[in-house]
């Protein structure tokens, strides 16, 4: 059946099942303690049995704001897109908002809508305007200047679109943008062109059919990943219809689903939803991370149940002032996802969209992250530092110079991360 919803639900609303977790996990890493919730009693459809236990943080925050509603209310993660914070005034009932975030309030220049779970909002600092994750959701008055160089589409996604809803810029994949909607929208997004549209919200399975069709016809196309919005904020059934039809197509090998409900809504992933995703395979996911203060004990298990699953987990990080621009920030981030089973794989240098100057570092700052990450931890910790090109020239990577030319003698020159020059012999 094909649902059109309106703005704020969630397309096909399943019932949720118990949701037991894998015997296999056990997560016990400094800064977590991934355990175990096992309800009581009866438990009510729409809940989710087996869920991870709140953090003491997210507890105090749920019985404080949320008197009226139970521990399954919490784990249900329809529950949390229909209790969204989406306004400054409702922000004000959690957070001491500072005047630069009261200058936003019902403000038209703001270029994104507000919307933050009650789970994210649960891990913001009441009383610091300056703390990471907060900075990332809340709006504040710089938001309303717009610098020179910056664009709706800086990545001029429309004019690589030859259908709707589809972006065909590199050869053998797509990006297949099946949902406008986010259950928590990030101030830095790069497709403020497209989500939170009303036109975009809630795509119908007619409005993905010459997307479906494109795909079908050009057998180049081995590579397709869902994004949006975020895939994960529909429900299993869409979802499954979706990832059916893909696989139903001959030359599609592998699909991906880039997605940051895992961290803003970890609810989402239950025991139903891992298995439907598992009759997909190969199918990929790459998880958007922002700061250390994500990987909390729900974060680790929703990536365990995922990896348990057999779903290869990736992260995606963008880079921010004054939010993760430091090298013992983004190395603790690096390396608490290699302990959730993530391998960390892009660092994104942020996308000069609309209002997002203040978020923006100098692309040296990225380097500089990337030269204290590679020697000094893992090389699985260090993602790649990419600038997604304005104009449509996609991702290109960037490194320190490590390479320092030739010698007299025809060698190689090259630099460690000691800043030690070593000597190869390049053969002729």
């Amino acid at each position: 059946m094909d649902t059109e919803p309106t703005s704020g639900q969630v397309l096909h609303e399943d019932k949720l099942q118990a949701d037991d977790e894998p015997p296999s996990l056990s997560t016990k890493t400094k800064g977590f303690n991934a355990q175990l919730v096992k309800p009581n009693g009866h438990t009510p459809n729409g809940s989710a049995s087996g869920a991870v236990a709140p953090s003491t943080q997210s507890t105090e925050f749920f019985h404080k704001y949320f008197p009226t509603a139970n521990l399954n209310d919490w784990n249900d993660w329809r529950w949390q897109v229909r209790n969204s914070i989406k306004s400054v005034s409702a922000l004000k009932r959690f957070l001491d908002l500072t005047d630069d975030e009261l200058a936003c309030d019902e403000n038209d220049k703001v270029n994104l809508p507000i919307r933050v779970t009650p789970y994210y909002a649960s891990l913001l600092a009441r009383d610091n305007a300056d703390q990471a994750i907060r900075r990332s959701v809340v709006p504040v008055k710089e938001e309303l200047y717009i610098s020179p160089g910056e664009d709706h589409d800086p990545l001029c996604e429309e004019s690589s679109s030859p259908v709707p809803n589809l972006v065909h810029r590199y050869p053998d994949r797509v990006l297949f943008l099946i949902t406008g909607f986010c259950s928590t929208y990030c101030r830095y997004c790069t497709r403020s062109h497209m989500v939170a549209q009303d036109d975009k919200l809630h795509l119908g399975k007619s409005q993905l059919e010459p997307a479906f069709e494109y795909i079908a016809a050009n057998p180049a196309i081995r590579d397709v990943l869902l994004s949006g919005g975020d895939p994960l904020t529909l429900g299993d059934n869409y979802l499954d219809y979706v990832l059916s039809r893909l696989r139903a197509i001959p030359h599609v090998e592998i699909i991906r689903i880039g997605t940051k409900v895992p961290v803003v809504l970890p609810q989402r992933i239950t025991k139903d939803l891992v298995n439907m995703l598992s009759k997909h395979h190969p199918l990929f996911m790459s998880i958007h991370f922002t700061h250390p203060d994500e990987l909390t004990q729900e974060v680790a298990l929703a990536t365990a149940r995922l990896a348990n699953a057999g779903i290869p987990l990736g992260s995606q990080t963008v880079l921010l002032k004054s939010i993760n621009d430091e090298v013992h920030i983004m190395k603790a981030l690096m390396q608490g996802l290699l302990k959730l089973r993530v391998r960390p794989y892009y660092l994104y240098q942020c996308d000069p969209i609309p209002g997002s100057t203040h978020f923006r570092t100098q692309v040296e700052k990225g380097l500089e992250i990337i030269e204290g990450l590679r020697g000094h931890t893992s090389g699985y910790a260090v993602p790649h530092f990419v600038i997604d090109a304005p104009g449509g020239g996609g991702k290109i990577p960037l490194l320190p110079e490590y390479y320092l030319g030739r010698d007299e003698n025809g060698n190689i020159r090259l630099r460690n991360y000691e800043n030690k020059a070593f000597s190869y012999p390049d053969p002729s």
